[in-house]
Order: C-alpha cells, then sequence, then structure tokens
C-alpha cells in the first residue's frame, strides 16, 4: 500500500476502517476506498444510509439470537416449527444455509461463536447461559450440533457436549454427519453435502 503519509488524512482514515472487515488487507481496503471515491455522491451516500439502516431496524431474535426486523424473528414465530429439536449454530448465516435444505423444522440458537482461544474467544463469550435457559424450558429432546468441521467447532461441540452430560443429561445430543469435510464451515457447504449431513446427523 502505498505510505499513508502521501494520502489525505480521511483517505487514511477511511481504510483503516474497511481493512479491519474480514478478508480485507491494507491493499484491498485501499482498492475499495478508491472505487467509492469514483462513484457518484448519491451511490456513495445510499450505501452509508444503508449501513445505518441495518444498525437501525435489526435486532437480535430473543429466543435464537439471529437477526431480525422483530423481537421475536418469523423461524421462532412460526407455530409450525417444532420445539423438540434445538438446532445449535455458530452464526447466523449458517441458519439461511440449513433452512434452504428444507429439511429441518426445528428452532434455532445462535451461539455467537465458536470456542478459539487463540483468537482470544472463551466459553464466557458464547451464549451458553441462553442455551442452558432454553434447555431448561424442557420442551427440547434433542440437541443438533450444526457447527462444521474445524478445530474450533471441535472445542465447541466438546465443551457442549460436556455441559449436557453434567446438567441436561436426558437430552440427545447429535452433530451433522460427517460429510462436511475438515475445516470447513457450514455456511460455505454445498445444500446437498447440507441436507445429507442433516439427514444423517450423528449422536456426540
Amino acid at each position: 500500500m502505498a505510505s499513508q503519509t502521501t494520502l489525505p488524512a480521511p483517505l487514511v482514515e477511511l481504510v483503516q476502517q474497511l481493512a479491519r472487515l474480514p478478508g480485507l488487507g491494507p491493499k484491498s481496503a485501499l482498492k475499495v476506498a478508491m472505487i467509492l471515491l469514483e462513484w457518484p455522491r448519491a451511490r456513495a451516500e445510499s450505501l452509508g444510509d444503508g449501513i445505518l439502516r441495518l444498525r437501525e431496524k435489526l435486532c437480535l431474535c430473543r429466543h435464537c439470537a439471529g437477526l431480525s426486523e422483530t423481537p421475536v424473528c418469523p423461524v421462532c414465530a412460526d407455530p409450525s416449527r417444532s420445539h423438540d429439536q434445538l438446532c445449535l449454530v455458530a452464526q447466523w448465516d449458517s441458519i439461511m444455509q440449513i433452512e434452504e435444505t428444507g429439511l429441518f423444522t426445528g428452532r434455532y440458537l445462535v451461539l455467537g461463536g465458536l470456542l478459539d482461544p487463540l483468537e482470544g474467544v472463551s466459553a464466557g463469550q458464547l451464549r451458553l447461559d441462553m442455551l442452558r435457559a432454553r434447555l431448561a424450558e424442557g420442551e427440547a429432546v434433542e440437541c443438533i450440533l450444526a457447527l462444521g468441521a474445524t478445530l474450533a467447532a471441535e472445542a465447541t461441540a466438546s465443551h457442549i457436549k460436556n455441559l449436557l452430560a453434567r446438567e441436561f443429561p436426558a437430552i440427545r445430543l447429535t452433530r451433522l454427519a460427517q460429510g462436511i469435510p475438515l475445516g470447513a464451515e457450514v455456511k460455505y457447504v454445498d445444500r446437498e453435502t447440507l441436507s445429507q449431513s442433516l439427514r444423517y446427523r450423528q449422536d456426540l
């Protein structure tokens, strides 16, 4: 990237903010910033307004912690959804992938991440208290882990397995079948592989 001393201060500030986004390093952030500078003012303002509307109009569902425009998301508000299966995902976008299979008719809970000591993510940062509260309601008889096949996913699965064995031993714990390749995240798995993994999930 060009030396920041040769860039105008507003551009340096924007590049630094963009570089914090996943997948964008300093060079890519500068490239994006230069593209934004070439946009007509109205288009740039529309992008900025769209980002603000995201923050103003979206909230977390109080039941599953998924993104929603209402306090209770459409999935949790659907009376036809089963209460006896609770599918745990790391982030909200995994729900979209699973919903596209059309196979799962239960409920969800978004953990908000995966255990990863190297990245500073501890159990206290996940929504495990929310999980306890949902299980304590006594409706769920099975927890399905849809966390992927990364090392962080394995660490999270092990932690949840110990939690359930200790506090909710009657609840069946399953995971998606290992048709998902090692190192893959659920949100990047194709629909057919995800469908098979969900259909042939395994006890944990």
